[in-house]
């Protein structure tokens, strides 16, 4: 049986004591909820990385980086290494995610080599991908996720796909005011699975977590969640208050 998953993407939010505040609350609220073969992560910004790591110790809680770079080291300022991470006991990163995508210039052909390392170090690795609101508006939604997902990940071997977890962000979806229905969500699911079906078989593609990325709330997390190919959410927002965070882990 594959994997629930709710993983809140904290972003460039939160100082330290933000963060310890937030864990504290966090640890408190998830403590309430049954988890039943259920994941929660979260990823804070890297500032503030081991201070979660330590903060949430022989709790459910799992602790993720935000974006990791492909070579182990060298002149490459600003960036950190997988190497860096797995020295404080980070072992969950999320790629690709439409933010670096669009503002950072991340390429399928960098996602492709950033997940390799990804993968060669032991990580799992929160890989993201979606369509702009122009790639819906002209129905290539489709052609665009496939795209992404085939020129990032379709050169893996079957075994790497232990340590995958995709995430569909509809970008058209996230702060903009339009909304995607449930159905939307299962459709692109359902389309995705389908994807993975051809191209590893249907063993593997029914034990892959495809989370919904597309600003999922309390208030909407019940009806995507039923979704059958909808295994979860990558939050974003709802993430930084820990009530609302808890009650999107209770929907799953």
């Amino acid at each position: 049986m594959r994997k629930k998953i709710v993983a809140g993407n904290w972003k460039m939010n939160n100082n330290l004591n933000q963060t310890k505040e937030l864990i504290e609350v966090l640890k408190a609220e998830i403590n309430e909820v049954k988890l039943n073969n259920t994941r929660v992560i979260v990823a804070p910004s890297f500032v503030n990385l081991q201070e979660a790591i330590e903060g949430t110790k022989n709790t459910s809680i799992e602790i993720a980086a935000q974006n990791l770079h492909q070579a182990k080291n060298g002149a490459y300022t600003g960036e950190v290494s997988s190497e860096m991470l797995a020295s404080i006991g980070v072992d969950i990163v999320i790629l690709g995610h439409s933010e670096r995508r669009t503002y950072f210039n991340e390429t399928d052909e960098a996602l492709s080599e950033k997940v390799a390392t990804a993968i060669e170090n032991g990580f799992d690795v929160i890989f993201c991908f979606g369509e702009q609101l122009e790639d819906r508006e002209a129905n290539n939604h489709f052609k665009v996720v496939e795209s992404q997902l085939k020129n990032a990940l379709f050169n893996l071997p079957s075994e790497a796909y232990s340590k995958i977890i995709l995430a569909y962000e509809p970008v058209w979806a996230i702060g903009t005011g339009k909304t995607a229905s449930a159905d939307q969500a299962q459709e692109m699911h359902k389309f995705i699975r389908g994807l993975f079906v051809d191209a590893y078989g249907n063993d593997l593609a029914n034990e892959l977590s495809i989370l919904y990325g597309g600003s999922v709330k309390p208030s909407n997390a019940n009806e995507i969640f039923s979704k059958p190919d909808v295994d979860g959410g990558l939050i974003g927002g709802a993430s930084l208050n820990a009530k609302d965070f808890s009650e999107i882990v209770k929907a799953i």
